[in-house]
Formats: C-alpha cells, structure tokens, sequence
C-alpha cells in the first residue's frame, strides 16, 4: 500500500537524496508531498472517503502504539476522531480533544441544521 510520503520518497532519486545533507533531504522530501488536505479533499470529491469501518483498525493499531504514552484516540458515532491524554497511573482523563462541551454542542447543532435560518420571509 502507497503512502504519500512512500510516493514522494522514492520519486526522488536515491543518488540525489544521497549528496544531500539530511536538513536538504528533509526539505526536498517535504517539498514534493501534497499540500495537508489535498488528498482527503480529492479522495472526497471522487467519493472514496474513508468509512468509520475502514478508521476502527488504523485507530486500534495506532492506541496499541501510544497508550505507554498516555494517548488514546477514539472514533465516536459521528465519525470525529477523539484525543484524550490519559495519566497511566490512575487512568485519569487529563485533557480531551475536543472537549465533552465541543461534542454536546456539535451534536446539539447537527440537530438544529436547517432551523437556524429560515429561507421563508
């Protein structure tokens, strides 16, 4: 499976990237990704989004990684990734993102789509 990073990486020659100093292969390397969104907007626009079903096993994947660290993530109902910084002692949230108050009123303004503004004088 192709990454753009993958992409970039190898469509730049191995001799070129080897006369470069590490800085100048960073930079180059960053240089020939895609702009950040350009490929959810394209993948979007041709109707290949991601599903909820495709996020849960990379999501699984990445907490196995992280969790020594204190960082979980979660994907609840509406499909919006949750970030929480959890103490590994106690199991304490100590920060979430975004926060339970972010959510409610995300959740209480998909309701009220459309109720808002009244195209009828």
């Amino acid at each position: 499976m192709s990454s753009p990073l993958t992409d970039a990486t190898n469509a730049l020659s191995t001799s070129a990237l080897h006369d470069l100093t590490p800085r100048q292969r960073k930079e180059s390397v960053l240089a020939s990704l895609p702009s950040a969104g350009s490929m959810l907007a394209q993948a979007e626009s041709h109707g290949m989004s991601p599903s909820q079903a495709d996020l849960v096993e990379p999501i699984q994947r990445i907490n196995e990684v992280l969790r020594q660290y204190g960082v979980e993530f979660e994907l609840n109902d509406t499909s919006r990734v949750i970030t929480r910084i959890v103490d590994r002692e106690s199991g304490d949230v100590l920060r979430q993102i975004p926060a339970e108050e972010v959510l409610a009123i995300a959740e209480r303004l998909d309701e009220l789509r459309g109720n808002l503004i009244s195209l009828k004088a």
